[in-house]
């Protein structure tokens, strides 16, 4: 039996010079939400959580061609923008989603 991997050993390296193909970034759009949470609203917030900037700038048109709503609303009213206007180091995403015609509630 193996021991356990501890902190920093069970992280995976971040990767940040790596090009996403249109087939990679597409796939975020099969993505299947966990049950009480709005599909749109799911795959917006894998490619935020998976995508640096310019590959989520790239999927933004993608997700709204395959007619997903870039301003999916959850339970409380919130939008996916909302969400993401709350994290510090998020403008750049913040304004892909604006400029895509997502809107704040908040």
């Amino acid at each position: 039996m193996t021991e356990k991997k501890k902190g920093a050993e069970r992280t995976q390296r971040a990767v940040r010079d790596e090009f996403w193909t249109d087939e990679r970034v597409h796939g975020f759009l099969s993505i299947l939400p966990p049950e009480g949470v709005p599909a749109d609203y799911h795959i917006l917030l894998k490619a935020y959580r998976g995508m640096l900037p310019d590959a989520f700038e790239r999927f933004v048109p993608f997700f709204i061609e395959a007619g997903h709503d870039i301003n999916v609303k959850l339970e409380d009213g919130s939008t996916f923008l909302d969400h993401v206007s709350r994290h510090r180091k998020s403008a750049a995403y913040a304004e892909i989603l604006e400029d895509a015609g997502a809107v704040r509630t908040r």
